[in-house]
């Protein structure tokens, strides 16, 4: 690993408050300034974390949902228990099908916001790189609208570029709202962006 990288990174301010606040990724703050923007995650809230590893935005979520509320983390990879009784994860995969029936399976009743950072392996070539993520987020699109109730929410990564056009499209016939959201917490050269889908519509 580069010692440039590695010095960057301990540099990096969200990377820093990550580990005082015990956060398991720098990645929450993305989430906590969209909520706090926002407001689309609630105390008593049922949440589900797609590409949930290795958890920062499911600790996130239950610092908002509280006691009342339940977070469900989904991965390809396992994720490291919680100690909170209304945390717990799943494996799947967003490109598999079954995974909507498990989710289900899992919930205490349809949730009121999904939320997505899948991402692919980054290869380095944008073109690809651009193209996986957008079908992760027309995947993760899938779930969502399986298994929100009708006003939920749903906040995904995407990548600038052509084929985010139609993916907001497809997201505004199934929301009442949709908004481009960039936190600070994203790191400046990044091109990715997140895109929220509020009031699922029936």
């Amino acid at each position: 690993m580069p010692k440039a990288w590695v010095r960057e990174r301990k540099r990096d301010y969200y990377y820093r408050l990550a580990k005082e606040e015990r956060y398991r990724s720098r990645a929450a703050y993305k989430l906590l300034e969209a909520v706090k923007r926002y407001g689309f995650i609630k105390p008593g809230d049922v949440v589900v974390d797609l590409g949930a590893a290795p958890g920062g935005w499911m600790q996130a979520c239950r610092n908002v949902v509280g006691e009342t509320g339940f977070v469900l983390g989904v991965d390809i990879n396992p994720i490291e228990p919680f100690a909170e009784a209304n945390v717990r994860s799943v494996v799947g995969d967003v490109t598999e099908s079954e995974t909507v029936d498990v989710i289900r399976e899992l919930l205490p009743r349809e949730a009121d916001v999904v939320i997505s950072d899948v991402s692919p392996n980054i290869s380095g070539v944008w073109e690809l790189d651009h193209a996986r993520q957008m079908d992760l987020a027309h995947k993760s699109l899938q779930v969502a609208v399986s298994v929100l109730r009708v006003g939920g929410s749903f906040f995904v990564k995407a990548f600038q570029g052509g084929m985010l056009v139609d993916f907001v499209y497809e997201l505004r016939r199934c929301f009442d709202s949709v908004r481009f959201v960039k936190p600070r917490a994203s790191r400046r050269e990044s091109a990715e962006l997140f895109v929220l889908g509020s009031r699922r519509v029936g």
